[in-house]
């Protein structure tokens, strides 16, 4: 049967020279794992709006106290200096905030018991909590990750870090950190240390467990067999494959540095003299029955600060799983 060349589609097909180079090209997409992740991330609609509420709470909070110059002792010199007392610009609902003073950002939330607007105490307080969060997840899952990588890995690190492992993790956290501030003192520094001190032990078990299930697969065993060091296998072969973990491990130990702190607060075992979201609720708990906006505004915004980063974090963890990139 004869075949009719101008009939072919020219796109479908295509004449390829008698080159045994050319033979063996092998035309397909290229893959990049990240885009892939992020594809399968902004492939679900509802993480835009908790990425757009994160942006927001991220933005009042590290960018907006900044120009609001919150002072909790600027705004008690100020209502004295203007009323001779604190009496007629305490608690105010933000009814009678916006009233009061005109429709303001900083009044929508109402005022304190120092006439100081609650918009302004809120982000100044979560700022601290966030920071506070972000920096003892950095320290703890740096710790974690690479004590965790070598611990799997080595057989004779392994017998030094059980014994280290059954001593520290039979010590509860919240009682270990309430001794170690008690003794170093409060403070933001002192709250980091007494967070990170012993936090990253966990993280680095189960990233060790991770690590042994995976150490001895044909790839990995081939590496070994060709020389590959240690270090490079354990950075090219092993933390990638572990990529979707650590991130889900992320996902759940931020949101529980502010929930720690937010409850350590709550029991005035804080940062001391710096704002945070756990001292507002400390301080304003006593004002729940009389001003309920002073205690539940807080509880309120600590809440979706933590459920929104934990959300982000769970389908991230989802999207990072190779399983997902069909």
């Amino acid at each position: 049967m004869e075949i009719n060349k101008d009939n072919i589609p020219q796109e479908l097909f295509r004449r390829v020279d008698n080159n045994s180079i050319d033979t063996e090209k092998i035309t397909a997409p290229r893959y990049s794992y990240w885009k892939s992740v992020f594809r399968s991330f902004f492939r679900n609609p509802v993480n835009y709006v908790i990425l757009a509420l994160v942006v927001v709470i991220l933005f009042l909070s590290f960018v907006y106290p900044f120009f609001a110059n919150y002072d909790i002792d600027r705004w008690y010199s100020k209502n004295l200096a203007e009323y001779g007392s604190v009496a007629p610009v305490d608690f105010l609902t933000p009814k009678q905030a916006i009233a009061k003073f005109g429709f303001k950002l900083r009044w929508v939330f109402g005022t304190g018991r120092l006439g100081e607007p609650l918009f302004d105490a809120l982000w100044a307080g979560a700022q601290s909590s966030l920071a506070l969060a972000f920096v003892c997840a950095i320290i703890n899952l740096t710790l974690g990750i690479i004590i965790g990588a070598i611990w799997g890995y080595s057989k004779r690190f392994d017998k030094i870090m059980q014994e280290v492992y059954n001593v520290i993790s039979n010590i509860p956290s919240l009682m270990f950190i309430t001794v170690f501030v008690s003794i170093v003192g409060t403070g933001f520094w002192a709250f980091v240390a007494a967070m990170t001190v012993t936090g990253w032990i966990g993280i680095a078990y189960f990233i060790r467990t991770q690590v042994i299930i995976i150490r001895d697969r044909e790839y990995n065993l081939a590496s070994k067999c060709l020389g590959t060091p240690i270090l490079r296998m354990v950075t090219k072969n092993i933390l990638p494959f572990l990529t979707s973990v650590i991130v889900t491990i992320t996902a759940s130990e931020i949101p529980s540095y502010i929930s720690t702190e937010v409850f350590l607060s709550y029991l005035k075992i804080g940062l001391g003299s710096r704002n945070s979201l756990g001292k507002l609720i400390n301080e304003n708990q006593q004002y729940m029955n009389y001003h309920p906006h002073m205690f539940w505004i807080p509880v309120i915004l600590s809440s979706l600060i933590t459920v929104s980063l934990y959300i982000i974090g769970q389908n991230l963890a989802d999207a990072s799983d190779p399983k997902t990139h069909m």
